[in-house]
């Protein structure tokens, strides 16, 4: 099952011009999201997520070393030592938790999940899945 998972992946990442690497090992993200979430208030989002997944998987590093972390947000340009305070400290697990919690309520059973005006879709997708979903759900077309 890993093996047909990870084939998709690979197949999915090539049409989208993204590198992917061999991961051999899943590792628990859980300090991951929770430095996401402190990316997210600090305005570095889109920086600190590329970061992240090219060290997981890219890189195939373990998300749940504070090292992986502390790399990963400083070569997304933030501040080393606040973010290792971030990751050593957890401030960030009630957010996580509350994200967790409002996801399992809204059904949510895999990741990612793109979800928009009552209707979704879950796992790595096509663009043209995700565009679909915004034609079903109303959204405006804007610029490519």
């Amino acid at each position: 099952m890993f093996a047909d998972m990870s084939a998709r992946l690979v197949g999915l990442m090539a049409s989208e011009g993204l590198e992917y690497g061999d991961r051999a090992f899943t590792f628990n993200s859980r300090s991951a999201q929770e430095l996401a979430a402190w990316g997210d208030e600090v305005g570095a989002t889109d920086a600190l997520h590329d970061a992240l997944f090219r060290a997981y998987f890219v890189d195939g590093l373990n998300l749940a070393d504070p090292d992986v972390l502390v790399s990963a947000a400083r070569s997304a340009g933030l501040d080393q030592d606040e973010a290792r305070a971030v990751v050593d400290e957890r401030r960030y697990t009630a957010t996580i938790s509350d994200h967790w919690r409002t996801a399992t309520q809204a059904g949510v059973t895999g990741v990612p999940t793109f979800a928009v005006a009552g209707s979704g879709v879950v796992g790595a997708q096509p663009y043209e899945v995700l565009e679909q979903l915004m034609v079903r759900a109303g959204v405006p077309r804007r610029g490519r």
